[in-house]
């Protein structure tokens, strides 16, 4: 497995172990274009990393096994599908990237850039896109409020950390859906990289439908 061009030795933990419930299914093996959407994060984060774990499902392990990653089974949580990970990362990693399977159109680029700034010496870095759309919160009397979008911002995955970082916010047994925020939740500073349009998260079938239609994008951008 190549390291790519990172002076870090950098492992990657993918969390592919949710049960699709609001998809219908599991998302980790639906096509696009010519890959499954699991395929395409391990081959994103091997462009970067030493290797790669992947956290799956128990009763899927053995399907979603791919040559040069390590296959473990995942917890009923992503925080604990992170830390059934982590266990199989080895403790000479000095940088962890924390990835969704869910994202298969981030490419390498852009792991490329959050390692980059875990080299630059962040211990943990969060890609993001400007929010873009009018902000509403809902009162408690059933009105909405408008929110300030300016300093607003979508956050994505891959999310990188140093590894002792990322082991001591999981070492605390905190239970999150974004390990930045979990970072931040402990004191350590985040820092963010710019994001990408594209890296959508799919949630629904429909969504699966506009990831198909940006797979052509995807190729031309990740020279692939």
């Amino acid at each position: 497995m190549s390291s790519g061009r990172s002076g870090l030795r950098v492992w990657t933990v993918i969390v592919a172990a949710g049960s699709g419930v609001r998809f219908g299914g599991p998302k980790q093996l639906v096509e696009i274009g010519s890959s499954t959407a699991l395929d395409m994060a391990i081959r994103s984060a091997l462009a970067v990393s030493e290797g790669v774990v992947v956290a799956a499902p128990e009763q899927m392990r053995h399907e979603l096994e791919r040559p040069g990653t390590l296959t473990v089974a995942g917890g009923d949580t992503r925080s604990e599908s992170v830390r059934c990970g982590l266990r199989s990362v080895p403790a000479n990693a000095q940088a962890i990237l924390v990835h969704d399977a869910a994202r298969p159109l981030a490419t390498p680029a852009l792991f490329a850039r959050v390692v980059e700034a875990l080299e630059a010496g962040e211990d943990a870095v969060v890609p993001v896109v400007p929010v873009v759309d009018s902000l509403k919160r809902l009162a408690d009397d059933g009105s909405l409020r408008s929110v300030s979008r300016e300093n607003m911002f979508a956050a994505q995955t891959p999310q990188g950390f140093k590894a002792d970082v990322l082991r001591a916010v999981h070492a605390s047994g905190i239970d999150t859906t974004d390990d930045g925020g979990a970072a931040e939740a402990m004191g350590v500073r985040v820092a963010c990289v710019d994001g990408e349009r594209t890296n959508m998260k799919i949630t629904t079938p429909a969504d699966l439908v506009v990831a198909r239609a940006l797979a052509g994008a995807y190729v031309e951008r990740a020279g692939q």
